[in-house]
């Protein structure tokens, strides 16, 4: 067959590709034989969207592919798939090294060579993503995407979904182990969102793993894919690509007999989130596999982002960003709960408010980022004080505690010592007022107390020592 007469007849960019049978049944050199004008004019176009993305500017003939992109093994899959297997090959997807879409598809054709097999492979590029591209596919992929959307939307607990739906991705895959690893680039921090293993008793747990130093793993995937759009590793070649690639993951993974491993990241907004992996899965359902994940882990990252997001919108509300304690905000929120009904009142608790003598002395004296660290340190003392108690951040230098099912002696040995340590002018300083109630009363009788007791403790402290009184 006169191959560059033949792709020459395809107006969309289109090329020919061979590659090489191995008698073990692998394969050897992948090459791209021939090319139309559309094809050849996205590798040497310099205006070409593509063209900043080639490895080579100048397309010849017969020459192996990795000659213009980075050996990509989720490429090298499609073709043996599409020239040897004869499968059509239809995939849309956005590798990271490339700044566009890509829709493509490989044809088998046929080979009087027996060494040999011979695909085309036609592509088409969009800067922004179809929906339409995106949503056509096979009715099992679909149909395993929305039972996962489903899922997703549905949920009042977003933990107990996604292990859920990590269950049902390990059963697609065959896998033997599944899960969903969050990254904190920042922080250098991952953690296991979901996981699902086949055999419990067999399979360690993906937390057995994380330890000192997992990190800089996890931060080597992103190399490890090479600008592709995953990384799917399924036989003894493709683990020697690994090793090359990554040499201390592979020895990991060889250590814990791993065989094979899918590795998708999460992504939104260019931005990675974490990882969806599995190991052991069944090879013979990769394509599927591939298509599926392809798609479900673009909808699971958008709920993992929308999940961060509220809780950053929670913490933002509740959370007090100088001390690290709850908030009034927080504090106002506690309390409508209990007097509403929403939450269980308590039937034995303790109010505790403190009131951090000096504050403003500080601010005066030697400025408020010294104010600020006394602020801290009295929220510190605090916690390790009353380390069963909800703390609040009540006001400028007030702070309230609620201790639940705590007994009112270890209060008040706790009160006491503290009011006591507060006569010390080299210690942070508080003025106490504790109210304790075991009969369930209204818990805004208790605060009124308290506070009152605060007060009181306030004028006696400053009428002992009226030198430290806030003028």
């Amino acid at each position: 067959m006169d191959f560059q007469e033949y792709v020459d007849k395809f107006e969309p960019m289109t090329c020919i590709i061979s590659i090489e049978k191995l008698e073990n049944g692998e394969y050897g050199e992948i090459r791209l034989v021939a090319g139309n004008k559309a094809y050849v004019d996205s590798i040497e176009n310099p205006h070409h969207v593509s063209a900043s993305s080639m490895l080579n500017n100048k397309f010849v003939p017969n020459s192996p592919y990795e000659k213009y992109i980075p050996k990509d093994l989720n490429f090298e899959d499609c073709v043996y798939n599409a020239a040897i297997k004869k499968k059509i090959m239809h995939t849309y997807i956005h590798p990271e090294r490339y700044d566009f879409w890509i829709n493509m598809v490989m044809m088998p054709l046929a080979s009087d060579d027996p060494k040999m097999g011979y695909c085309s492979y036609s592509q088409e590029l969009t800067i922004k993503s179809n929906a339409d591209m995106m949503a056509n596919t096979s009715a099992e992929t679909a149909s395993a995407v929305i039972k996962t959307c489903i899922k997703l939307r549905s949920t009042d607990n977003f933990r107990e979904t996604m292990n859920e739906v990590i269950r049902d991705i390990r059963e697609l895959c065959g896998a033997e182990q599944c899960c969903i690893l969050l990254a904190d680039f920042e922080e250098g921090t991952c953690s296991v969102l979901a996981e699902d293993l086949l055999d419990k008793n067999r399979t360690k747990h993906m937390d057995y793993y994380i330890h000192e130093g997992f990190f800089d793993i996890v931060e080597s995937w992103r190399d490890t894919i090479a600008g592709s759009s995953c990384l799917i590793i399924q036989s003894e070649k493709d683990m020697q690509v690994l090793k090359e690639r990554n040499p201390i993951w592979h020895a990991s993974l060889i250590e814990a007999e791993v065989n094979s491993v899918v590795l998708f990241p999460l992504k939104h907004n260019n931005e990675i989130l974490g990882y969806i992996w599995a190991v052991d899965f069944d090879t013979s359902q990769t394509s599927k596999i591939k298509d599926t994940l392809e798609i479900t882990s673009y909808f699971i990252a958008s709920e993992i982002a929308n999940y961060q997001l509220l809780n950053k919108l929670e913490i933002l509300s509740s959370v007090d960003l100088l001390t690290g304690i709850y908030n009034r905000n927080a504090m106002n929120n506690r309390i409508y709960r209990f007097t509403s009904g929403k939450d269980p009142a308590p039937q034995c608790f303790g109010i505790i408010f403190a009131d951090l003598n000096g504050l403003k002395q500080k601010n005066d004296e030697e400025g408020h980022v010294e104010g600020d660290k006394l602020l801290k340190g009295a929220a510190a003392l605090l916690q390790e004080t009353f380390p069963e108690c909800e703390i609040y951040r009540a006001g400028g230098d007030e702070f309230m505690l609620i201790a639940i099912d705590v007994c009112e002696k270890t209060l008040s040995e706790r009160v006491e010592k503290l009011r006591k340590d507060s006569e010390c002018p080299d210690n942070i300083s508080f003025a106490l007022g504790l109210y304790f109630d075991d009969k369930g009363n209204d818990i805004r009788i208790a605060m009124r107390t308290a506070d009152e007791r605060m007060y009181e403790d306030k004028k006696r402290f400053y009428g002992k020592y009226p030198e430290r009184k806030r003028r």
